[in-house]
């Protein structure tokens, strides 16, 4: 079965929303902690801030994987979707399935992926 434009443009709205959605629940974890020694001991407090840089890595990797996301969705506004952005092959349909917002054939992503 061929993945048309419609699909995969469904696949990474849908996979946008669900980012979005996720940063939104997560936004008071990445939140400053304060310091309140008396309501917080020293190792509540380790513990709130791992849970912090833990949130805003994760945060990070949401927004590097929205980029990807509006990327592709211009890619298929621009006609240019499934195509390598490397060597200008077709990227292959089951890759596109997993990944939607793939840059890169298989043998390129080898190499720069």
């Amino acid at each position: 079965m061929t993945l048309t434009l419609n699909e995969a443009r469904d696949l990474l709205l849908a996979r946008k929303a669900e980012l979005t959605e996720l940063s939104e629940i997560s936004e008071s974890d990445r939140a400053t902690v304060t310091l309140d020694q008396q309501s917080v001991g020293r190792l509540s407090r380790m513990d709130a801030i791992q849970r912090q840089a833990m949130a805003q890595a994760n945060d990070r990797q949401r927004a590097r994987e929205l980029q990807r996301i509006d990327g592709a969705l211009q890619r298929i506004k621009e006609d240019e979707y499934g195509f390598c952005l490397e060597c200008g092959e077709d990227i292959p349909e089951a890759r596109l399935r997993v990944d939607p917002a793939a840059l890169y054939c298989v043998s390129c992503a080898k190499l720069f992926g």
